[in-house]
């Protein structure tokens, strides 16, 4: 059976109807306004994901000497080792520590040590990048608030602090070049 055109009903639309749809379509508009920017706000900024990684050119730095860069607004320590120092943060890998952890574990490239200089404890920054600042006893880095102390290894050897200095994730682009993150 066909259906003939005059057999549809027609429903009239009135300006009530029409008053419905514009404001629901209104609503939707600025319902759309208002989260917009909520969502956008949990998006990561810009100088975050900046700070992602990070890439730090090694070359000028001397054996012995501590650099510190800032990546993720965390100072990174990074301690270009000399072959003395090197052969007591192997020889320290036997040693009773609090966080235990070889050397080897550590680094990539022996080296080269790279850890976050944020205290594991209450998350303060270890002193020892200067030559005149207090090393600790074991000639890393010693936090001045509650007297922790880190070896050249950045492995927590005394005090409060619960673990050790915490390795970033990095990788050696070229020899003299790292990126961290």
């Amino acid at each position: 059976m066909a259906v003939r055109q005059s057999d549809i009903p027609i429903v009239p639309t009135t300006r009530r109807d029409f008053l419905y749809v514009a404001t629901g379509v209104a609503g939707v508009i600025a319902a759309g306004g208002v989260l917009w920017p909520l969502v956008q706000s949990l998006a990561p900024s810009a100088s975050t994901r900046g700070e992602s990684s990070v890439e730090v050119d090694l070359a000028d730095v001397e054996p012995g000497q501590r650099i510190t860069v800032i990546w993720r607004e965390q100072p990174v320590f990074i301690d270009y080792r000399t072959p003395k120092q090197i052969e007591i943060a192997r020889l320290d890998d036997t040693a009773r520590l609090i966080d235990p952890a070889t050397d080897a574990e550590r680094v990539q490239k022996p080296e080269w040590l790279v850890v976050i200089g944020v205290c594991t404890h209450l998350g303060c920054i270890p002193l020892g990048q200067k030559q005149d600042d207090p090393h600790g006893a074991w000639g890393g880095w010693a936090c001045p608030c509650h007297g922790s102390q880190f070896d050249v290894s950045g492995r927590v050897r005394k005090g409060p602090a619960p673990t050790n200095l915490i390795v970033p994730p990095y990788e050696f682009v070229t020899d003299t070049q790292i990126k961290i993150g």
